[in-house]
Parts: C-alpha cells; structure tokens; sequence
C-alpha cells in the first residue's frame, strides 16, 4: 500500500502546479505543449519513485518526424501513465467520453486535444471518433490506442477493436505496435494496492497500412507483433 501512496502523493504534489500554472496558459495561448510535458513529468516521477522500473525496448523503431498510431495491449491502470511518459513526441488517445467531463482533468484532457470516444456500438459515433483522430494525426500528433478496447481480465489478449484499425487505413499512418506486461502485477485489475516492480514495454517496427488490402489483415499482423513481445501464457 506505500507504493499506492507514494504514487499518489506524488501525482498530488506535481499535478497540482502543472494544472495551476499550463491550463491557464494552453487556453489562453492555444499552445498545450508546456502542460503535455509537465504532465509527462507528472507520470514518470510518480512511477519511479512507486518503485516501477521500466524496461523498454524499441524506441529506435519509431519513426522520427512522423505521426504514428501507437497500438498497445492493456493489462493495467497503469498502462495509459506508463507509455505516455514514455512515447517520444506528444501523443493524443482514445478516451472514454466521461472522463472528458470530469472537473480540470476533463479539461486538461480536452487542451491535450485527446479523443473522446463511446462504448455503445454507435456508428455515427465511431466515424466521428475517427474523424477526430485523423485531424489530430495531421497536426503532427501521435494516437495512442489500446486496440483491445478495455483490460485484460486476467492478462491475456482479447479481440481487438475496429476503430483503430479504420483509422489507420484510412489515415495511413505508421502503426507501432507495442507489447505491454509486468504492469498486471504491479496494478491488478480491480485492485488500488500498488506493488514495486518491472514493467516491459516493446516498441516494434512500424507496420505500414498501406501495404494491406483489408483492415482484418492489418489487424492480424499488428496483433502478430504485439503477441511476439508478450509472455507465451498472454498471447491467447
């Protein structure tokens, strides 16, 4: 339970300036850079001294100069704070549409330009998610993507979804695949209790949309890629 409270008093003690001093100026300013580093700052120090320690592979694949889709496995809370300190470059992501509302985050998440999204299966609603991401895509930012949609009940991968895989056809950006664990057992599911540990992340090469005919093949080889750098009892 003290890595659970070290990592919060540690978001505590560093967001509360960061929120303070960078949402005021990305509104007036226009200008969100200054609260996405601060916020990346935020993440990374409260993982450290929590005690998880990254290792990380990879990070020479991405692409330099280019927007990517970062595509991931999600096995723990921990997954979202843990690549976004660690992408290179700024990075926009899909987000369940009620946490844009919630007081100041909501609005930190909205200047960060992230991509409100809905779980009902709307179609309507999909396209515009997807929509959206494209013009982030444009503006030079990254997505990330949790392709499973959700966590992993018990670590190993479930079906992924269409919306990414839409979006990078018809973008055609470079698809990073990206294979997450250790962080399951660091942050379980369902749990609050922190436990210091190992967390691996793989970055692997780029995955060129372009080169698929189908979405479904696309989805197959990004799903390839992210099994290969995962536990064999996780890749299902």
């Amino acid at each position: 339970m003290i890595a659970s409270l070290i990592f919060l008093a540690t978001m505590v003690v560093t967001g509360i300036p960061t929120a303070v001093l960078f949402i005021p100026w990305a509104w007036v300013t226009g200008n969100a850079n200054p609260l996405y580093k601060g916020t990346r700052f935020m993440l990374a120090s409260s993982c450290r001294l929590s005690g998880v320690r990254f290792q990380l592979s990879g990070l020479e694949n991405v692409p330099a100069g280019r927007s990517c889709i970062f595509m991931s496995n999600h096995v723990s809370n921990l997954d979202p704070p843990a690549l976004v300190s660690l992408i290179p470059g700024r990075t926009s992501a899909f987000m369940k549409r009620s946490l844009m509302n919630l007081p100041v985050l909501g609005m930190g998440f909205r200047m960060g330009e992230f991509i409100a999204v809905d779980r009902s299966g709307n179609a309507a609603e999909a396209r515009a998610s997807v929509s959206a991401a494209q013009l982030v895509l444009e503006k030079g930012l990254h997505i990330t993507s949790f392709v499973e949609g959700t966590r992993s009940p018990d670590g190993r991968m479930l079906p992924f979804k269409k919306g990414p895989f839409y979006l990078a056809m018809q973008a055609g950006a470079p698809c990073i695949p990206v294979s997450i664990h250790g962080t399951e057992k660091i942050l379980g599911k369902g749990s609050l209790k922190m436990h210091p540990g190992a967390a691996y992340v793989v970055f692997h090469p780029p995955i060129d949309p372009t080169q698929f005919v189908t979405r479904e093949e696309l989805m197959h080889a990004v799903r390839q890629a992210i099994a290969s750098g995962l536990p064999e009892w996780m890749r299902n």
